[in-house]
């Protein structure tokens, strides 16, 4: 949605190509068509922990069928460990990586954004 399509909503009821411009600092909103409901926070949370569980029982197989006793070495450390554990505590390192990564990329994004606000606002402009 566009600031145009927010700024000149037509209400229900006019008459269609006709644009009615809402008063600055209000909001125009339509309600959904008949039949139609928009999906709540809590749907999305209840799916959100669905699709958590299955995961869960999916990892808990994987657990149950991968018990063979393997050999790691790391870096001179070694150590025996179930193969199912050690493809998760890799794939979980894996994560942990990326999670940094994005979370540095994220940190760069906002710190450019806050300069470029500072030097758009001026020095002492109160935003």
């Amino acid at each position: 949605m566009s600031f145009q399509d927010d700024a000149a909503r037509t209400p229900a009821g006019s008459e269609p190509g006709e644009r009615v411009t809402a008063p600055p600092g209000q909001r125009v909103v339509q309600p959904p068509p008949a039949g139609r409901s928009r999906p709540t926070r809590t749907a999305a949370l209840w799916v959100a922990v669905a699709v958590g569980l299955v995961v869960l029982v999916m990892l808990i197989v994987f657990f149950v069928q991968n018990q063979d006793m393997i050999t790691v070495r790391f870096f001179g450390l070694e150590g025996t460990l179930a193969l199912g554990t050690t493809l998760f505590i890799a794939a979980v390192g894996g994560g942990v990586l990326v999670a940094l990564a994005g979370g540095a990329r994220i940190l760069q994004l906002r710190l450019s954004n806050h300069r470029r606000q500072k030097a758009m606002t001026g020095p002492g402009t109160p935003q």
